[in-house]
């Protein structure tokens, strides 16, 4: 067994075991493997032992990644997923090559993946990014403004609202790690009670997915724990 196969079983299971301890169904949690800066083979290997879904945060890399996989393995059907921040002029390429989006913040951003959205394709599902621990330098919707943004995405062709998305700052233990995945738990079921039909939590990584499954991730994003650690060449 390869070692990206054996750390897919590894975070499988401690997915399974912290649902079970919250008292959750493991169904109701899906893992997003990050294959950012890892190539190709390492995507292909995730693929044949049995992940589907991949996130991605870098453009370019991401497009050239999905054609590298296509002429190698054309009969791999896979799920991609945008988790990084969305400039005005690279939504067509979002729009036209991926399935999910995460880092929705601004109604702009939307508008244009709506338009750019080919109709061949199923509309294209939304997170929003919620700036949940209100750092100034982090991408995000502040809290008290998702509502409005919500409503109006909600209300664009060719998108699927689908839920809330967020990146917390580190925080050194899990009682700390819950307080902001709590905060966008309870928004999530604010927006539901105001007659939207949210249904996903992206939420926890490699370092606060146990935190993110005990209060109600629907996504977790784990990319160090299943392909090791990252070499940034830029």
């Amino acid at each position: 067994m390869s070692p990206i196969s054996q750390n897919l079983q590894a975070v499988q299971a401690r997915i399974a075991a912290v649902t079970q301890s919250a008292l959750r169904d493991p169904q109701t949690v899906r893992l997003l493997a990050v294959s950012k800066t890892f190539g190709p083979e390492a995507v292909i290997e995730a693929a044949e032992a049995g992940q589907r879904a991949f996130g991605e945060n870098y453009l370019q890399e991401a497009v050239d990644k999905m054609a590298a996989i296509k002429a190698i393995r054309p009969d791999l059907s896979l799920e991609w997923h945008f988790i990084g921040p969305i400039q005005s002029n690279k939504t067509r390429p979002i729009a036209e090559h991926f399935d999910w989006v995460h880092s929705v913040d601004r109604e702009k951003i939307a508008q244009r993946l709506s338009e750019q959205r080919p109709p061949h394709l199923p509309p294209l599902n939304i997170c929003l990014q919620v700036n949940i621990s209100g750092e100034d330098t982090k991408s995000g919707v502040a809290p008290e403004e998702v509502a409005a943004l919500a409503k109006a995405v909600a209300g664009l062709p060719r998108l699927q609202l689908r839920g809330l998305m967020a990146i917390p700052e580190p925080a050194e233990n899990e009682a700390r790690q819950r307080e902001p995945f709590s905060k966008l738990r309870l928004l999530q079921e604010q927006l539901n009670k105001e007659g939207l039909a949210l249904d996903t939590l992206s939420m926890g990584m490699s370092a606060d997915m146990d935190a993110a499954i005990a209060e109600g991730a629907t996504i977790v994003r784990v990319g160090t724990a299943i392909f090791g650690q990252r070499t940034y060449a830029r």
